[in-house]
C-alpha cells in the first residue's frame, strides 16, 4: 500500500506549481504509459501499475522503477474517474533551444488543454518537429494535455516564447490562419514555414499577425461561425505538407 505522503505528491502534480517546483508531470493509462516508457526511458522517474500491467510489459520495465499498486491504490492517484492500469510520474524535459529553418506551428495562446495536446499529437502525425508557444498558453504538462498527446509530447520539440520575441527573428514565411484571407487551396505545397494559430475565442493577436507575411484562410460552405483550433490546424496542415 502507498503511503499518504506518496499519495499526496502525485496527486499535486495536478497542479502547475506543484508540477515545476518538482519537475515531474503525470501520464495515464495502459497505452500512453507505456509508450512514453517506451520513447522517453530516462524521463521516467517512478511507474504505478497493476500486476496485469506489469506483466504484460515485463519486458519493458525490466530496467524502469516500477511499484505494482492494487485497484485502491491506483484510484488514490488518478487523475482519471475511471483509473486505467497504470499511472506514470516522468520527469518534465530539458529546454531544447528552438530548431532552425523547419516547418514549425506557432501557438498564440491556446488555453484549452484538450486542443494543446490535439495539437501537438496533430505536429507528430505529420512529422512537424517543433511547436513554439506564446505566454499564456495551456502548460504542456498540464494532465489533460499529456492525455490528448498519447505520448507526442516526447516527440515533438516544444519551444516557449515567453518574451514574444521568436517570431520576429525568423525570415521563413509566416502563415496566419484567419477567417479573412487568402483561401487555403490557392497555397502549394511548402517545406518550411511557420503556421500561426490564435486563441480559441480571439484568434492571433494584433502583435501577432502583424508578423504574418500570407493570412490563410479554410474556405467555408455552410453557416458554421468558425473552426475548433485543432481541427484548423490539421487541415491546413494537411494541405501545406502532404
Amino acid at each position: 500500500m502507498l503511503n499518504k505522503k506518496e499519495v499526496k505528491d502525485i496527486q499535486s502534480l495536478n497542479q502547475k506549481k506543484f508540477r515545476d517546483g518538482l519537475g515531474l508531470f503525470i501520464a495515464e493509462g495502459p497505452k500512453i504509459v507505456a509508450e512514453l516508457a517506451a520513447t522517453a526511458p530516462a524521463q521516467v522517474h517512478r511507474i504505478y501499475a497493476l500486476q496485469s500491467w506489469a506483466d504484460a510489459h515485463a519486458d519493458l520495465m525490466r530496467s524502469l522503477p516500477l511499484t505494482v499498486v492494487n485497484d485502491i491504490d491506483l484510484a488514490r492517484i488518478s487523475q482519471l474517474q475511471t483509473p486505467n492500469g497504470a499511472v506514470a510520474v516522468l520527469r518534465t524535459f530539458a529546454p531544447a533551444p528552438p530548431l532552425p529553418d523547419v516547418f514549425t506551428l506557432y501557438l498564440d495562446t491556446i488555453q484549452d488543454p484538450g486542443n494543446m495536446g490535439t495539437i501537438i499529437r496533430i505536429a507528430d502525425w505529420f512529422g512537424i518537429r517543433q511547436i513554439v508557444c506564446s505566454a499564456g498558453c495551456a502548460d504542456r504538462y498540464n494532465p489533460k494535455v499529456v492525455q490528448s498527446t498519447m505520448a507526442s509530447l516526447a516527440r515533438v520539440n516544444i519551444v516557449e516564447d515567453a518574451d514574444g520575441t521568436w517570431l520576429g527573428s525568423q525570415s521563413m514565411q509566416r502563415y496566419a490562419a484567419v477567417l479573412d484571407g487568402r483561401p487555403l487551396n490557392e497555397y502549394a505545397r511548402v517545406d518550411k514555414g511557420i503556421l500561426m494559430i490564435g486563441n480559441e475565442s480571439k484568434g492571433l493577436s494584433p502583435a501577432v499577425l502583424d508578423r504574418a507575411t500570407d493570412r490563410i484562410t479554410i474556405p467555408r460552405r455552410g453557416a458554421a461561425e468558425s473552426l475548433n483550433a485543432a481541427v484548423a490546424t490539421g487541415i491546413i496542415v494537411a494541405h501545406l505538407l502532404s
